[in-house]
């Protein structure tokens, strides 16, 4: 009997860890229909928007200003930090003076820093990409702040995305010399 009392409450507790999970999924995307990439150390979407009192303290403290105001009809997420390597990549600074400067703890530097941290997923398109052609090109790799731990040559001269070291900071989706950039970003799921 005792055992089956065991059964019921992992069962129930499994569900209703679901549902909760579910619940979370529906809000975030009710209240942040759009999502943006968040500055070093961001929490959760939907946490996030509601420690985050759009100071601008992330934004006046970046080196490469690269963080943004989502403008004001952006809803709920109007006024809140976020990045768009696309326009001004972070540059993974090492000490992440955005998360530091930061009144609340809407972002936080990661216990252990940039190390096992990823802002977003970066993928790199061979069929964009001039060395695939046969054009030598190292704009990329001479541009990640990382360096070889994320981003390399292979023996013909092709880069090599290192998804383990590479923080997804962006700076090779700005340094790439081809329209559209040879890297693409894809949101990560927090």
């Amino acid at each position: 009997m005792w055992h089956d009392f065991s059964d019921r409450r992992a069962l129930f507790r499994n569900t209703l860890g679901q549902w909760v999970d579910q619940m979370m999924v529906q809000a975030e995307e009710t209240v942040a229909p759009e999502r943006y990439l968040r500055p070093p150390g961001a929490l959760p979407e939907v946490a996030f928007l509601a420690a985050c009192t759009r100071c601008g303290d992330c934004l006046t403290v970046c080196p490469p200003f690269a963080i943004r105001k989502v403008p004001s009809d952006g809803g709920f997420q109007a006024g809140t930090p976020y990045l768009d390597p696309t326009i001004q990549a972070c540059i993974a600074c090492e000490t992440m003076p955005c998360a530091q400067a930061c009144p609340t703890e809407a972002l936080t530097v990661p216990a252990e820093g940039w190390k096992g941290y990823r802002l977003t997923a970066v993928e790199l398109v061979p069929e964009r990409c001039v060395t695939f052609s046969g054009t030598a090109c190292r704009a990329c790799m001479e541009a990640c702040p990382v360096g070889d731990r994320a981003l390399s040559s292979d023996p013909d001269g092709y880069p090599v995305l290192k998804a383990e070291g590479c923080v997804g900071c962006g700076v090779c989706i700005r340094a790439c010399i081809t329209t559209p950039s040879s890297y693409t970003f894809h949101l990560l799921e927090r």
